[in-house]
């Protein structure tokens, strides 16, 4: 029962609830076009001696929904930036005009028009043409891909930067939105809400995040990375965004550096796992580390591969200066980089691809450590040697186990040492080097704009064979050559080099007084003794060994090398590939036939050589899996295999980003059905508003006529 309620206060409490719910829905009506604004709804309590208080106005807001159109803000935000820096990629490595295996394959053609008069200069012109050409490409999409590497550090850079913006404003407006709400306990501010929850759907748009409410109920809200890591904590403080990069300062890393209040300063720093990041900002590096990094390192190493296999068989040529064939590319050695706590930055270290291994080449980088304390002269110590990813982790093989090499090394100006990959390492410091030094090595990186013609004359295209194998005249069996093989034509008269030959330089094989043996000469014949047996001879006729019960006439000196009698001249078997040439025999060879090996003089009309060159194109050597050298393939395939990569990472995104954008739209419309601003619904809310005002307007005149009538009364 009312007790001290009067129509004059029931009719003033009427007429204020009236026109506050009026406010309300005007302001909604307002704001339909308002980005971020969040519906508003003014709900009252019956006072007790009658009338209505005051009211209490909040947002409709279902948290739900919310936090699922941040997830899916993201997700759209992720699939979005990676899928457009992955087509950008694509579009330029599938176009005709800037295919690398048009271009390998008119260089091949080239050398294969080369092979029909090896002595035609026009053609060994067109095949030095065709090499530029080739390279032109090469080097071109190299260069393309060190400006995309610098889009894409500046795009995280400008990424980082807005990230931290917003960061910063979540944290301000934590902070206002408790001053606010300490300041009224009638209306929560939702002004600065809606600007918070619009700074936090940014937010969401860059990296994945959680947000949650303050266990403190102050309409405070704590904002984490998807990873678990504080970005801005309830009562105002926040961490940002850092860039690092050790020791590559030129791929950039995510940390979290703390950004308290003035009595809550430290320097703090927290790793943040890119990985897992999310947002347009994780969208990106998942790009640089899935489809960018990996693409220039293929490329680079297909490049190095190729460079390296033809300089090898052209080496192992003879030009048409009759001088033994040189490389046609030149490929750049390429520094390591200090770690940040080496005991002296100004160590150094450099690599270079190994001549003979170029099948073992990887896209992989190498990290390598300094185990034991350098000695001697020149200084000897034991190196790690790890294989990493292009993002830093660890290269596993396939027993899941990281690649890694110990190995020790000589450290010294010159001495280049052997290490996996099929790389080499000059650690030119000495004895300055200090246990627990690192160096990261990248060798496939910028190795497609390295590369160069290391000539440009036709004349140094090695097409014939420097070593002829004659059958002697008096010969009474069937055996003919099938095969020379030049495997080394590394000339080193000093043999200071493990790859030096048997080659003196001057256009003639060593004998006994320039060859490493002070007894034998280089192995330049064959004397059958039987049908299945033969004697390996030098230039003086001196019978370096014997090989007995031959069932095969193929690798004659290596079959000498590995079951002749007497063993192997130790010299010769000290140094890796000596001589460095063969040959295999078909047919019936009767004792006292003979074979005699010599340097092949005026033998520009040979384009043995020349063939072999064409074959490459058809032959594998580039290694697809980082763990075994087996399935090697093409260097056309190895392009075609780019391709294919980037172009599949671009087909799977376009279709994952479809996907994420039905996603969002449908948390959106599920966020805007409970919080948005619907003008059919403000509008009966304003009718039945107005209305009600009316009411209470009747009620405060009746009340008034009332009154007058008691005061004339009175009277």
């Amino acid at each position: 029962m009312i007790r001290d309620a009067s129509l004059y206060t029931l009719a003033t409490s009427g007429l204020n609830a009236s026109a506050k719910l009026l406010a309300t829905t005007s302001n909604n009506i307002a704001n339909v076009n308002s980005e971020g604004y969040v519906r508003e709804r003014t709900e009252f309590t019956s006072r007790l001696n009658g009338g209505v208080d005051f009211g209490f106005t909040d947002r409709v807001l279902d948290v739900f929904a919310q936090n699922q159109l941040r997830r899916d803000t993201s997700q759209v935000g992720e699939t979005q930036a990676f899928f457009d820096r992955a087509e950008s990629l694509d579009n330029v490595l599938a176009s005709e005009a800037n295919s690398i295996s048009a271009s390998i394959t008119r260089f091949f053609d080239a050398i294969q028009t080369a092979t029909d008069d090896p002595t035609n200069m026009p053609s060994r012109d067109s095949v030095i043409g065709e090499a530029q050409g080739m390279l032109n490409r090469i080097n071109q999409l190299g260069d393309f891909f060190k400006i995309k590497e610098t889009e894409v550090e500046q795009q995280i850079e400008a990424s980082v930067s807005v990230a931290n913006g917003l960061i910063r404003q979540i944290g301000d407006l934590n902070e206002a939105i408790q001053v606010a709400q300490g300041n009224s306990n009638v209306d929560t501010p939702t002004a600065l809400l809606n600007q918070r929850d619009e700074a936090i759907l940014g937010l969401a748009e860059l990296v994945a995040i959680d947000v949650r409410r303050s266990s403190n109920r102050d309409e405070g809200v704590v904002v984490n990375l998807r990873t678990g890591e504080s970005l801005v904590l309830a009562d105002g403080n926040f961490n940002i965004f850092s860039i690092g990069g050790e020791p590559d300062y030129t791929n950039r890393q995510l940390e979290l550096s703390t950004d308290f209040a003035q009595f809550s300063k430290n320097d703090t720093k927290i790793n943040v796992l890119e990985q897992n990041l999310g947002g347009a900002l994780g969208g990106i590096f998942t790009y640089r580390e899935q489809v960018l990094e990996p693409a220039e390192r293929n490329l680079g190493k297909m490049a190095a591969v190729m460079a390296s296999v033809i300089n090898r068989q052209n080496r192992e040529g003879m030009d048409l200066d009759q001088q033994l064939g040189r490389d046609i590319f030149s490929i750049e050695n390429f520094r390591g980089l200090n770690y940040p706590d080496n005991s002296d930055l100004a160590l150094d270290i450099e690599g270079r691809f190994a001549q003979w291994n170029s099948q073992e080449i990887t896209n992989n980088d190498y990290k390598i450590t300094v185990l034991t304390v350098p000695a001697g002269v020149p200084a000897t110590f034991d190196i790690q040697v790890d294989a990493l990813t292009s993002d830093g982790r660890p290269e596993i093989d396939e027993n899941g186990n990281p690649i890694t090499q110990t190995t020790t090394v000589t450290a010294a100006p010159g001495a280049f040492n052997d290490i996996i990959g099929g790389i080499q390492v000059e650690l030119a410091s000495g004895n300055s080097y200090a246990v627990g030094d690192a160096f990261l090595l990248q060798p496939a990186r910028f190795a497609a704009s390295s590369i160069s013609l290391a000539t440009s004359r036709g004349e140094d295209l090695a097409f014939a064979k420097p070593l002829r194998v004659d059958a002697s005249i008096g010969n009474l069996g069937t055996g003919v050559l099938s095969q020379t093989r030049i495997s080394n034509s590394n000339v080193d008269l000093t043999f200071t080099s493990q790859f030096a030959s048997a080659f003196d330089g001057n256009g003639g094989i060593q004998d006994v007084t320039t060859s490493p043996s002070p007894i034998f000469g280089a192995p330049v014949g064959i004397r059958f003794t039987a049908d299945n047996e033969y004697e390996v001879l030098d230039s003086n006729d001196n019978v370096i060994s014997t090989v007995s019960g031959t069932t095969n006439l193929n690798n004659l000196i290596t079959q000498a090398k590995s079951s002749g009698v007497p063993a192997w001249p130790a010299e010769f078997a000290a140094l890796s590939d000596y001589p460095g040439y063969d040959f295999n025999l078909q047919g019936n060879p009767k004792a006292g036939d003979e074979f005699f090996i010599s340097y092949n003089t005026n033998g520009v009309n040979d384009n043995r050589n020349a063939l072999e060159l064409a074959e490459l194109q058809q032959n594998g050597f580039v290694r697809q899996s980082n763990s075994t050298i087996g399935n090697l393939v093409s260097f056309n395939e190895a392009y075609a295999t780019i391709v294919g990569q980037v172009g599949s990472a671009t087909s799977s995104s376009k279709i994952d980003l479809e996907a994420a954008k039905v996603m969002q739209v449908q948390s959106s419309e599920w966020f805007e059905s409970s919080s948005g601003v619907s003008l059919d619904e403000e509008a009966a809310n304003l009718i039945q508003f107005q209305q009600s005002y009316a009411a209470a307007a009747r009620i405060l005149s009746s009340a008034q006529e009332m009154f007058q009538t008691i005061l004339q009364v009175a009277r």
